[in-house]
């Protein structure tokens, strides 16, 4: 079941107007857009965890300017420095992966469940670096009495790319930067001074922007 859900990501990339010779044309960097690299790195920091660690999987796979929440945000690198692992790792289980129309940034969330048989939901934000190398820059998540029904098969969405505005690099020399972030998926979070928050991640259609993530978690008690 999980090898044929994985075909259902290239129907969403044909289903959201897309093909990969589209892609690669009207996408304002060289990376292409795919959600199963997503859904691939989240097994791989799964299988990480197992092997070393649940806080080295994060260390390993974070971004410098990472942040999660303990419940209290934190930096994540700071925050994990040195930290020692207590097995066993929280069990992830990724089921749905949004990327932007250049490839470049991405949302996973899924469902998690500890050892104890405690469970809940996490979402998690990668970014991709100028290399092609997938790092994640914020991941948060919280405990549930029923667990979300993501159903048997795995999603990927891709942003559209039709009518985005495109911004030339703001430096001397244009050769020498990084295309900025073609904002065809957008997320932000708010943290309140009770300590709860809300994850928000939002992809373009061609028109407008469609709300895919909006989590909401109490203040710690």
């Amino acid at each position: 079941m999980r090898g044929l859900a994985l075909l259902l990501i290239g129907a969403a990339l044909a289903g959201g107007g897309l093909s990969a010779a589209q892609a690669r044309k009207q996408g304002p960097a060289r990376f292409f857009p795919d959600p199963s690299e997503i859904l691939a790195k989240e097994i791989a920091f799964s299988r990480l965890a197992r092997e070393k660690g649940q806080w080295a999987a994060y260390r390993e796979m974070a971004a410098p300017d990472a942040v999660m929440f303990v419940p209290q945000q934190v930096s994540a690198p700071l925050w994990l420095k040195g930290r020692k692992d207590t097995p066993p790792p929280v069990r992830r289980d990724a089921r749905r992966a949004y990327v932007s129309c250049d490839g470049r940034l991405a949302a996973a969330t899924g469902t998690w469940q500890g050892a104890a048989g405690e469970q809940g939901y996490f979402t998690t934000i990668w970014r991709r670096t100028p290399k092609g190398e997938w790092q994640w820059v914020l991941d948060h998540a919280d405990r549930l009495e029923t667990p979300r029904d993501h159903g048997d098969a795995l999603e990927g969405h891709v942003a559209s790319c039709r009518g985005l505005k495109r911004e030339a690099p703001s430096v001397a020399n244009p050769k020498q930067a990084a295309p900025p972030l073609d904002d065809s998926l957008r997320w932000n979070y708010d943290v309140a001074a009770d300590g709860s928050r809300e994850i928000r991640v939002s992809i373009w259609n061609g028109a407008a922007y469609d709300s895919v993530i909006d989590d909401r978690v109490a203040a710690p008690r």
